[in-house]
């Protein structure tokens, strides 16, 4: 077993490395997300099962903080009110959980960070189609290839894994180095 686990951390720690190339993506996507907060507007996240919790993770960060004491910033996770999700689920259909609450909430100049391993959840996929008509930009987050939020969304980070672990693990951390990016670009000077 432990072998097993040996080979495990070192696969993960292959992906890590791999993932240094997209370091120039991640530093866009954070100056993005920087300028949105500067202008007044929000950044709003989406995602499904793992991708979900990540989205309320991530808003959670930016909300509370990540390594500095500072004011709060303006985000959101559209995962999280059960009420909406099952009325807008039960009466539209699952597919626009997230454009449904990003027709009521988001606001031109808004960001919208979609996190799908696949790149290919329905929901979020018509929500960044919505996302464009409102004058909202949109991150995806995906698993190698992009999938179809690649074609949807204006920056893409598609993290060079096909395994859904290993995707999320991927996707927490650069999610975690967007916000310490953004917090240190906003509070750290």
């Amino acid at each position: 077993m432990s072998d097993y686990i040996r080979e495990q951390i070192l696969g993960i720690a292959d992906n890590f490395r791999a993932l240094a190339a997209l370091s120039g993506d991640i530093e866009t996507v954070a100056r993005v997300c920087t300028d949105t907060l500067r202008a007044g507007n929000k950044i709003m996240f989406c995602g499904n099962g793992g991708s979900a919790a990540d989205s309320q993770h991530l808003a959670a960060e930016l909300v509370g903080r990540y390594k500095l004491n500072r004011p709060a910033m303006n985000a959101l996770a559209l995962t999280v009110d059960t009420s909406i999700l099952t009325a807008v689920g039960n009466d539209y259909g699952y597919d626009t959980v997230f454009a449904r609450q990003l027709e009521g909430v988001g606001r031109a100049g808004d960001l919208l960070v979609g996190l799908s391993t696949s790149g290919n959840s329905r929901n979020i996929v018509l929500a960044m189609e919505l996302a464009r008509s409102m004058g909202i930009r949109t991150v995806a987050l995906t698993g190698r290839g992009g999938g179809a939020m690649k074609e949807q969304a204006d920056f893409c980070i598609a993290v060079p894994s096909d395994a859904t672990n290993n995707i999320q693990e991927m996707h927490i951390a650069v999610g975690h180095l967007v916000c310490e990016l953004v917090e240190q670009e906003m509070y750290g000077r």
